[in-house]
């Protein structure tokens, strides 16, 4: 059997149609599944990295007990150095790192350097650090980063970070993409800045992902080139002022799964040389589109000037079901449910806004009718535009 399955894996590795091959290995049962090539707005973007077939990789385990870690498999083929439960792993090689953690500690770590896209399996871990992020990934390729089936894990940041001459931008953060997938779950606390950032863009295709951000921390999630959710569930909860559920410098895409987000803080506002500047939180807040085709996305924000989707381009809506709510006062910032600064166009799902002050829709249109400040195409079978309240349904 298993000279039949690395037979296969040869062969799934040249195979550029595949889009889920599945891996049965010695340490756990993990799932890989190709970055979206046909969403990414503006143009098809092919991924740089594929995982490889089983000869050309590299297995270390890491269980993490109270005050150390065990390292175990090929420690010889790459670097690893410890102080306690802090852990560092570098691969240098032109083969493919897979790493695996299990245990609990709260005092510990784990620094990745790989020159190559890697793996990382979480298989029933809980760790703390104390003093910055719980894993941080400083490669600039793809992390495939797999949540083994029905094990629970959880990562804590510190409550303060120690200067280092390497980004630490959050519980986990990574240089490179990440790809979430697996059907285990995930809980992602955020004391001091972003539960998960990354420097690339971040692809959620399955697991149970909660996250949540205290008022001393940032943003639930923060991805610089883009972020999309295919499936799963991801819950994200963010308490600090003018912080955002989800915050892209670039696209956000809502392909699937069922995602929930709640915003409590206020405005931030900070004055520099004289300028006042205004921060208010969102459930999403993003640089360029907002699709959403499928799926399930819930929003509340309940501070001043909360808003649900923020969008410095379009805010599109061709399926899926979306309800956003803004509970909060318009004192600093005006609590808008969706915010695009080129439109808002609906064209199938169902689409249901409410907010208690201010406009529920502000599409970059001066008016005082509804209807100018959303694009609705098709005939829906319901339509409901107000000012504090939207309902369309398809």
């Amino acid at each position: 059997m298993k000279k039949i399955l690395t037979m296969m894996l040869a062969a799934l590795a040249f195979t550029a149609c595949s889009t889920d091959d599945e891996y049965d290995l010695d340490y756990f049962t993990q799932k890989y599944a190709k970055p979206q090539t046909s969403e990414t707005p503006g143009g098809t973007e092919e991924p740089t990295e594929t995982p490889v077939a089983e000869a050309d990789t590299f297995y270390v385990a890491i269980a993490y007990s109270g005050s150390t870690a065990t390292v175990t498999g090929d420690v010889d083929k790459v670097s690893v150095s410890q102080t306690g439960a802090d852990v560092t792993v570098t691969s240098t090689t032109d083969k493919y790192l897979q790493l695996t953690l299990s245990g609990t500690t709260t005092d510990g770590s784990l620094l990745v350097y790989s020159d190559k896209a890697w793996g990382l399996v979480l298989n029933g871990v809980s760790l703390t650090s104390q003093d910055g992020p719980a894993i941080n990934n400083q490669g600039s390729k793809w992390l495939y980063l797999t949540l083994a089936d029905g094990t629970e894990n959880s990562l804590s940041d510190g409550t303060a970070y120690a200067e280092r001459d390497i980004d630490q931008k959050g519980t986990l953060f990574s240089e490179g993409q990440i790809l979430f997938s697996g059907d285990g779950s995930l809980t992602v606390n955020g004391s001091t800045k972003n539960g998960i950032a990354c420097d690339d863009y971040i692809q959620i295709d399955g697991g149970t992902i909660n996250v949540s951000v205290a008022s001393s921390g940032s943003n639930g999630i923060k991805a610089n080139d883009g972020f999309t959710i295919n499936g799963g569930t991801l819950t994200i909860d963010v308490k600090a002022d003018g912080a955002r559920g989800i915050r892209s410098e670039a696209y956000a895409i809502v392909n699937g799964g069922t995602t929930t987000i709640t915003t409590s803080g206020d405005c931030e506002v900070e004055t520099v040389n004289g300028v006042r500047d205004t921060t208010s939180c969102a459930g999403i807040k993003c640089d360029s589109i907002f699709s959403m085709k499928d799926g399930t996305l819930s929003i509340t924000a309940s501070g001043d000037g909360g808003k649900g989707i923020n969008s410095s381009k379009n805010v599109e809506l061709s399926g899926g079901t979306l309800t956003i709510t803004t509970t909060g006062s318009n004192d600093v910032g005006k609590p808008k449910g969706i915010k695009s600064d080129t439109g808002i166009i609906v064209s199938g799902g169902s689409l249901s806004v409410t907010v208690k002050k201010s406009w529920a829709l502000d599409n970059g249109v001066d008016s005082e009718d509804p209807l100018d400040r959303i694009t609705i195409e098709g005939t829906p079978a319901t339509k409901n535009v107000n000012k504090r309240l939207v309902t369309i349904a398809y």
